[in-house]
């Protein structure tokens, strides 16, 4: 952290988890200073949420070298949510200064550190609370909440499940990573966990006893061993009453209060619609940037105010090929200077800058807009139309907006900065990504990884169907919740469609996209899909088809498919005691243009390592992706078939530019075409002539 000129402030945000209590707080801080400064005109000040902690001087004798200082910090300055703020103030002369001189400055070293002293104590029994304290907005970490089912849970309570882990991967942010180990017929000894329990009469799991259920039952109790965790009990007579419990839960949790609460009815009166998914941005209208960011986050103040960042969560298949870019009708006001100066607004996606706009000082303006200067009004208002490139944007991109504000020398002693420029950015400005067909390439495991696409294109997952062993190992169900998890975390919304199968009741699957997740021999479409597969085993026998993928890794997609493809080179078989687990897409046996990836490790453990790598690796991508720990290659990428829609006419144009061929197919076809035309003209043409001839005879 560096802080330069006369008066600087950075901060940093902390928060304290709601079941947690603040007893106390230290900042080890560890800074130096420019040898420069006049000591007692210069000082760094520690704020906890804009109050001052401590107020550091900055004696000539610890200038230029590293210092360290311990800073307690009162507990009852600390709330749930907080920011440190550390603010500079640096004079280096008596006389006249520049406040923007070079030596005023201070840096603030990366080990200064935080350390904040908690007691944790017990949330009330009550689900108005969810979904705290299974999970915590504030809480930084990693989440980990098992699932807890009966010894042999049947596919209708695994939708359940993957809809609570979805909920849960809904809630949280792509900083943080979430698992969801699975305990049959066991609770964890302590922590938090959601609990699935059927049956007519008292259910008992351990030491935790429920009455005999009424119908779909959300309960809140204490953890039985645990006094300061809490267990979120679905109960139900039936599967059925457990995954309405559940739909409940996750669609209307908002209104649940009180301990306990018997769900009566709940109906779903909408089914979702393509790409509607709550944290994608819509590609069928414009979208204003105040649906995306609160107005107040939208303006800036001072001369380096930083940038103005827009999150922006792309659909995985928005088909560029030949597209202008993303118009983005911007409108913004800012405090105009008094005369010419290279002020401008910088227009960003991802760090690269897209276009600058000039901000125009008053002398430069008309004078009607200097009139409302003068009329009370600091600042102007203009509007640009920028195109953004989507060529190389990530899924997870950002639009940066920046005032660039000049800086203006006025002299010697005249010098003062004055914090009166401000910039903001009309809520009302657009995004529009409605011309933009959706169509892509498959199979592709990068899309998969960053969205869970094709999965995810209907957000509650009901177009998808998970093929899971006869008889799921609790690792092989902990890899299912993961992956709905992450897929939660993609839409922002719980997979409350999905459908869980077994591989006797695939061909009903026909119209979804397909998840087979298999550990061990046990799975028969490995076996019945095996030409399908760019693997192959048999016992310790395995093969593999290999490309040059591995080499050429890239962190972005060309809009040109054949540019992405890595075609096998090399066919590779083996012998060995342990099975390789690896990650495959192909177009599904059942229906064209749908879907399958297919997860399969040869141990329960290796699943582990997958889901680890579709949260962390960066490698997953291509049609073929072996994992071995914490090692992920890409090792093919063919793409041969597509998944979307283009229009009749977009569509000829883009396989002609494809393919040659296709190109003189259609010129021999319009040839044809207006050879037939011609002709068919002129015989009814010389048939008319030829009529009206021997009427006149």
């Amino acid at each position: 952290m560096s802080l330069r000129g006369v008066d600087a402030t950075d901060s940093v945000n902390f928060n304290v988890r709601a079941d947690q209590v603040v007893t106390g707080a230290s900042l080890t801080l560890s800074y130096s200073y420019s040898p420069a400064l006049l000591a007692d005109l210069s000082q760094i000040n520690v704020m906890i949420n804009d109050e001052v902690a401590a107020t550091l001087p900055l004696p000539k004798e610890g200038a230029g070298k590293p210092q360290t200082q311990v800073i307690e910090i009162p507990p009852q300055m600390i709330t749930e949510f907080n920011r440190l703020n550390l603010q500079f103030i640096g004079h280096y002369t008596m006389s006249c200064e520049d406040p923007r001189h070079s030596s005023l400055w201070a840096r603030i070293n990366n080990d200064t550190r935080l350390d904040i002293r908690v007691t944790p104590f017990a949330l009330p029994n009550d689900l108005a609370i969810l979904p705290l304290p299974f999970f915590d907005r504030r809480d930084d970490r990693d989440v980990n909440l098992p699932v807890v089912m009966g010894a042999a849970p049947d596919n209708m309570t695994l939708e359940a499940a993957g809809a609570l882990a979805s909920w849960i991967g809904a809630a949280k942010t792509r900083s943080r990573m979430a698992s969801f180990p699975a305990h049959f017929n066991e609770l964890p000894a302590r922590g938090n966990a959601l609990v699935l329990l059927k049956g007519n009469g008292a259910l008992q799991l351990g030491a935790l006893t429920m009455p005999a259920p009424k119908g779909p039952t959300l309960t809140m109790v204490t953890h039985p061993s645990d006094p300061n965790s809490k267990l979120l009990v679905i109960t139900g007579r039936t599967s059925a009453e457990l995954k309405t419990a559940v739909n409940a839960l996750v669609v209307g949790g908002q209104s649940l209060v009180g301990s306990s609460a018997l769900i009566e009815q709940v109906d779903m009166l909408a089914p979702r619609k393509p790409y509607d998914a709550p944290n994608w941005l819509p590609s069928d209208r414009p979208i204003k940037l105040g649906e995306l960011m609160p107005a107040n986050k939208l303006s800036v103040s001072g001369y380096d105010p930083g940038d103005i960042t827009v999150p922006l969560n792309l659909p995985p298949d928005l088909f560029n090929w030949r597209e202008d870019g993303v118009p983005l009708h911007l409108k913004y006001r800012y405090t105009p200077q008094e005369r010419s100066n290279n002020s401008s607004i910088m227009v960003s996606l991802n760090d690269t800058l897209i276009k600058a706009e000039p901000l125009p000082s008053v002398d430069r303006l008309s004078n009607s807009i200097v009139a409302r200067l003068t009329g009370g009004n600091d600042t102007i208002s203009r509007e640009a139309h920028v195109y953004l490139p989507l060529t190389s944007a990530a899924l997870q991109s950002r639009l940066q907006l920046r005032y660039m504000f000049d800086y203006l020398k006025q002299g010697e002693c005249d010098d003062i900065i004055i914090d009166n420029m401000r910039g903001s950015i009309d809520p009302e400005s657009t995004l529009d990504f409605s011309g933009y067909d959706h169509f892509m390439a498959m199979p592709n495991l990068g899309v998969f990884k960053d969205s869970g696409f094709p999965f995810t294109r209907l957000a509650d997952l009901s177009q998808t169907a998970v093929v899971l062993a006869d008889q799921p190992s609790p690792e092989d169900v902990s890899a299912y919740l993961n992956v709905l998890g992450r897929f939660g975390e993609s839409t922002g919304y719980p997979a409350t469609g999905v459908t869980v199968m077994q591989a006797a009741q695939i061909a009903s699957a026909a119209d979804k996209d397909i998840l087979v997740m298999s550990s061990g021999t046990d799975q028969p479409l490995l076996k019945q899909w095996a030409d399908r597969l760019p693997t192959s085993g048999n016992g310790q026998q395995q093969g593999f088809e290999l490309s040059d993928l591995s080499f050429r890794l890239r962190e972005w997609m060309s809009p040109d498919p054949d540019e992405n493809q890595r075609r096998a080179r090399v066919a590779m078989a083996f012998s060995s005691d342990a099975r390789s687990t690896f990650l495959t897409g192909f177009e599904s046996p059942l229906q064209k243009g749908r879907s399958v990836v297919l997860i399969s490790s040869g141990q329960p453990g290796g699943m582990s390592d997958v889901t680890r790598a579709l949260s962390s690796s960066d490698k997953v991508q291509g049609s073929l992706v072996v994992v071995r720990g914490d090692s992920v290659e890409a090792l093919v990428a063919e793409q041969n078939y597509y998944v979307g829609d283009l229009g009749p006419l977009k569509y000829v144009q883009w396989l002609m530019s494809r393919n040659v061929l296709w190109l003189w197919l259609w010129l021999l076809l319009a040839v044809v075409v207006g050879v037939v035309l011609v002709t068919g003209v002129a015989y009814l043409t010389l048939r008319s002539l030829a009529k009206r001839r021997l009427e006149h005879e």
